[in-house]
């Protein structure tokens, strides 16, 4: 990959110039999101793929899924970070990543519970936030574009909806997998225990956000199934799945994560990173040598009990706080951190974004802006979307002001939250 990188990407040729002609992996410089994204062109290895061409056609929610230039599936961050990103998979990468499904499938899935599945016909349903290009959505739709049985028994439920429309839906669709934020499996997990929603799912796999064991009873209790973890991102599918024993073991025949101190040195096996660093060895379109990904990582410090012998990490992820708000007519309605973060995140000119509840009908918007943008026209807009968002939800009238300080990080962590709730 790294003879690749320098052969075919301008970026890597003169990033690594100077280096020997076989270097290490600790030889080789880190690389960040905001580096890439700055010289996108140059990154790619393949002279028909421009940042243009790409944000033309994620501008287009209708081609969610389909092949961007008939070969390469493409996916966006939101600005969560402050630095949005845009990722092309070409079609080995995207095969690897199949590959890693068929592992994971192989690992969870017991002989009855293959008999349960074919009973349901395999129906997956994945419910997250829609819209916008995201990996989640678009590499379902993406298996639907290329595959009839797959249009049939895979589909994507849209967080934006009301949680009686979701429900409803789900009823009817009957999945043998549910795929969501541990966020809103809390949620359905209340609804089924209440008789609204009536599934049987053989799987129940979460991503996305950290989840305590509290949390994961009551998801266990509320939907049945068995419980699973996945760790996977926007640059890379599929990283790791996890064990009987809970740890995340990484499909390291194609993915390097490297735990590393806030000095870039390796992090001691056993104690928590300042960060990680990954590369992706399916992609040779975008390459994608030790990038910084941003999340902590601690490596198991000895073998798995589960007998699994790929390297078993643990990774503590982004926990936002769902909103409690009250509508016009009193009752309590629960919003989704993720989903309604990536609402105002979707604004033109948004860099970044926090919701702080500051009442039972009231929320703060603080803003980060992308340079040259209007703060008026940004938020003018980030207002309209995010108040029409909530009257979807059955709020109307939520109070929303604009902060006057930008999104801040916890004084007492240190750690970013973009939803806040108040506890009212």
């Amino acid at each position: 990959m790294v003879a690749h990188a320098r052969a075919s990407s301008p970026f890597y040729r003169a990033k690594y110039r100077g280096l020997p002609d076989q270097p290490s992996l600790r030889e080789l410089p880190v690389v960040s999101k905001p580096e890439l994204m700055g010289a996108f062109d140059d990154w790619v290895t393949d002279p028909r793929v421009d940042r243009a061409g790409v944000e033309a056609f994620i501008a287009d929610p209708t081609r969610i899924g389909a092949p961007y230039l008939g070969r390469y599936f493409v996916c966006r961050t939101s600005g969560t970070t402050g630095h949005p990103g845009l990722f092309v998979h070409d079609a080995h990468a995207c095969a690897v990543y199949e590959a890693f499904t068929a592992r994971i499938d192989l690992a969870w899935l017991s002989g009855p519970q293959w008999i349960q599945m074919a009973r349901q016909r395999a129906r997956w349903a994945t419910v997250l936030g829609t819209g916008g290009h995201f990996a989640g959505e678009g590499w379902m739709e993406l298996q639907r574009h290329r595959d009839p049985w797959r249009r049939r028994t895979l589909r994507v439920f849209s967080l934006q909806r009301p949680l009686p429309e979701i429900v409803a839906a789900l009823n009817a669709f009957d999945p043998a997998v549910l795929t969501s934020y541990p966020s809103a499996l809390e949620l359905l997990a209340e609804e089924q225990l209440a008789g609204r929603l009536q599934v049987r799912p053989v799987i129940v796999e979460l991503g996305g956000e950290s989840l305590d064991d509290d949390a994961r009873a009551r998801i266990a209790a509320g939907l049945g199934g068995a419980l699973h973890d996945a760790y996977s991102a926007s640059e890379c599918m599929a990283m790791a799945y996890d064990c009987a024993h809970g740890w995340l073991h990484v499909n390291s025949d194609w993915v390097i994560l490297e735990p590393v101190d806030a000095d870039g040195r390796p992090t001691p096996r056993g104690e928590a990173s300042h960060t990680v660093l990954l590369s992706n060895l399916a992609n040779r379109v975008q390459p994608i040598i030790r990038y910084d990904l941003g999340d902590t990582v601690l490596a198991r410090p000895d073998p798995c009990p589960c007998g699994n012998p790929l390297p078993a990490i643990r990774v503590q992820g982004r926990r936002d706080d769902v909103l409690r708000l009250r509508s016009a007519e009193g009752a309590t309605i629960r919003v989704l951190p993720l989903v309604v973060g990536s609402v105002v995140d979707e604004t033109p000119g948004v860099q970044r974004s926090q919701l702080v509840q500051t009442g039972a009908r009231s929320l703060l918007l603080r803003l980060d802006l992308e340079p040259g943008a209007s703060a008026e026209r940004v938020w003018t807009q980030a207002h309209a979307r995010l108040a029409d968002y909530l009257v979807d939800q059955g709020l109307r009238g939520v109070e929303i002001t604009l902060g006057a300080d930008p999104p801040a990080r916890s004084a007492t962590s240190g750690k970013f939250r973009q939803v806040i709730a108040g506890g009212y």
